[in-house]
């Protein structure tokens, strides 16, 4: 699918090398912490992007069309979210294993029995981080990827989702 138009006021995007997170925290450099491509500051309109991805033009691309839907999911409205957990539950029940992205896929291991019913903390995580992998995976040019784990049967559906979702209008950012 062609990405729509994406409208909002600028976010700054910034190269940093060696970043991990530690204590919740996105540090460069040293060996604390897990290693990350990326980070998004959603108040402050920012996204920061591992240095190293400069030489990998499709996964820097892949990457920050992840950052930018974290911004997207903060405005598409509760409707909209709600519609997309949806989608998800539907995919659990249907024993879907697998993700479109390791963000997404880390979320899903560590939810728990009760973490949909009482839509927890680590369910809306999970949802965010699926609705951001889904968008990365969607409108990149990458059709294969090794974190590409999602069954084609659930990829159709999301892709349809996102046709429903957002059509040909643009996505506030």
């Amino acid at each position: 699918m062609r990405l729509p138009a994406l409208a909002g006021k600028p976010i700054r995007v910034r190269f940093l090398p060696g970043l991990r997170v530690h204590r919740g925290r996105l540090v460069c450099g040293g060996t604390r912490g897990e290693e990350v491509h990326a980070g998004s500051f959603l108040r402050k309109r920012e996204i920061v992007l591992s240095a190293e991805l400069a030489a990998q033009p499709r996964e820097l691309a892949r990457i920050l069309l992840h950052e930018l839907f974290h911004f997207a999911w903060l405005r598409v409205g509760n409707g909209l979210r709600r519609a997309y957990e949806e989608l998800l539950k539907g995919e659990l029940e249907r024993r879907a294993r697998g993700e479109l992205g390791w963000s997404a896929e880390r979320s899903k291991r560590r939810l728990r029995p009760g973490d949909i019913r009482g839509r927890t903390r680590r369910w809306r995580q999970y949802v965010c981080e699926s609705f951001c992998d889904s968008a990365a995976w969607l409108y990149s040019d990458l059709r294969r990827h090794e974190e590409f784990t999602l069954a084609a049967r659930f990829r159709e559906r999301r892709q349809r989702w996102f046709g429903a979702a957002f059509g040909a209008g643009e996505i506030s950012i």
